[in-house]
């Protein structure tokens, strides 16, 4: 498959075979490493290929679930997102 996912970013992604990684099919992927582990090269890439919008979106609905709280809360403060958008996984305790 094509991408144009930067081979950078490669090293992020060793769980997986880089070279089928699509950057549109699999975005929140993308973003998620990225925004974990991506250096300012890659971090200007994403950002031109997703929109700040779109990275924004996936900060509300999946980074507090995928990325460590100091790199959520690094990037909330960076995009400047209200609490009150982002969706917090449930807590650990199961309600039986």
């Amino acid at each position: 498959m094509n991408s144009d996912i930067p081979r950078t970013l490669a090293p992020f992604f060793q769980e997986y075979r880089f070279d089928q990684l699509d950057a549109t099919r699999d975005a929140d992927l993308v973003i998620a490493r990225a925004l974990a582990w991506g250096n300012r090269d890659e971090l200007r890439w994403m950002f031109a290929r997703y929109g700040r919008a779109r990275v924004t979106d996936w900060m509300c609905r999946l980074g507090a679930r995928r990325l460590f709280r100091r790199q959520f809360t690094a990037w909330k403060m960076i995009l400047e997102i209200p609490e009150t958008r982002v969706i917090h996984p449930p807590s650990g305790v199961w309600n039986h």
